[in-house]
């Protein structure tokens, strides 16, 4: 009987919240307010510093406003630029957003076509060494040239309507991707590979349940590197008939001396370009949740 009561006892008193683990959780959320509050305050604590400065540079005389426009100027060339004002629809008959979309709709396109032919070659390259000792100068080759190095030639080959500019980031996206499946599947731990094949795993079972695995994490890393490189080339590739198209507004703006919209194409591109790796690390984290664990 004592030793019942006491165990209800024991029970009871461990059911009652002591200040203790009350104190415990009271930390655990204000450190979890303060990471929010660092998350979001220093990111915009550099945005504002930036517009600072900014606004400083502008009002300082020192540069002409065709050179240094002042925040507000580049702020109203957005708004003209994303409306119908005066009869003038948007930026050349096309709103601020339509220009990000058709733009993204060629990065997408491109980067897709990158992204497959660059794993599928990493996966040949990493498992065949016949093919990565024939292919890999290519791809270093091909990595070194600039995209305007071979932009025109691709406008002969191709013309100037969207197979230029969708080619151009593919080839822009294929190479950062190649390589970092090539190394991913090179660095697949072998003691798992021989244990597979141990058990009677035949070729394409060992890369399918081994080999992609342990390639994911640095072959995510590699497509997210590919976009960054294929976002860069949005302008070169939009050069020829890129309106609507962010890079043909920049290079229209640019042919007039209109740098506050040249600030809006470049803005539009920063923007949208990070949140598509927000979007990316995402996937990321959902894709590989184990990456960073050990």
């Amino acid at each position: 009987m004592s030793a019942t009561l006491d165990r209800g006892a024991v029970a009871r008193a461990q059911s009652v919240p002591t200040p203790t683990r009350l104190g415990g959780k009271a930390r655990l959320r204000r450190l979890g307010r303060r990471r929010w509050a660092t998350a979001l305050g220093l990111p915009l604590l550099s945005l504002l510093v930036f517009l600072g400065l900014w606004q400083l540079a502008a009002s300082s005389g020192i540069w002409s406003e065709v050179f240094v426009p002042r925040p507000s100027t580049v702020w109203s060339a957005a708004v003209d630029a994303s409306t119908t004002h005066d009869g003038v629809r948007g930026y050349q008959g096309y709103l601020l957003w339509e220009h990000v979309y058709m733009t993204l709709r060629r990065v997408a396109a491109g980067v897709v076509i990158g992204i497959v032919g660059g794993v599928a070659l990493g996966l040949a390259m990493g498992t065949v060494s016949w093919i990565r000792r024939i292919l890999e100068p290519w791809l270093t080759f091909l990595r070194a040239l600039p995209p305007l190095a071979y932009l025109f030639l691709l406008v002969i080959w191709l013309g100037i309507d969207e197979a230029p500019k969708i080619a151009l980031l593919a080839l822009a996206a294929l190479p950062p991707t190649a390589v970092a499946t090539t190394t991913a599947v090179l660095g697949a731990p072998v003691g798992l590979i021989e244990a597979a094949r141990a058990v009677g795993a035949n070729r394409f079972q060992v890369i399918r349940d081994v080999v992609l695995p342990a390639a994911l994490p640095e072959t995510l890393t590699g497509i997210r590197l590919a976009v960054g490189i294929a976002y860069s080339s949005v302008v070169a590739a939009e050069l020829f008939n890129g309106i609507p198209g962010v890079g043909g507004l920049v290079k229209d703006a640019s042919n007039y001396n209109n740098t506050p919209v040249v600030l809006v194409g470049i803005f539009a591109i920063g923007l949208s370009g990070l949140t598509i790796d927000a979007l990316l690390r995402v996937v990321e984290r959902r894709a590989v949740p184990w990456r960073g664990t050990h």
